[in-house]
């Protein structure tokens, strides 16, 4: 889901709402989307006992495939969608939304 929803043309996205990216609807929808795919992603793997390694370092391991899954979506963008750019700024909301992933684990899980 998020990989087709980041793929879209821009031309079907909401224009942006403020004069500072970081506050656009996209870098908001960008961060939202990663804090939950890394929130659930921590959860999955931390309840699993397949693979002990990931298990213990599920937050680690969450943080840099969600990270890398959305350096990659940039990198998709920017290559191969018509009408699309790459963005660092998106980059950014993809990781700050990992990290808020991250500190929703941990506020429901851990403190």
């Amino acid at each position: 889901m998020i990989l087709l929803t980041t793929l879209l043309p821009s031309s079907s996205l909401p224009p942006t709402l403020s004069i500072w990216e970081l506050i656009s609807f996209d870098s908001f929808a960008h961060a939202f989307m990663f804090s939950v795919l890394c929130f659930l992603m921590i959860v999955g793997l931390s309840k699993q006992y397949t693979f002990p390694h990931l298990h213990h370092y599920a937050i680690r391991a969450s943080l840099f495939i969600s990270s890398l899954f959305g350096i990659s979506i940039e990198l998709m963008q920017h290559f191969f969608i018509y009408g699309r750019q790459g963005d660092i700024i998106d980059v950014l909301a993809n990781t700050i939304g990992c990290l808020l992933g991250i500190v929703l684990f941990k506020l429901i899980y851990v403190w």
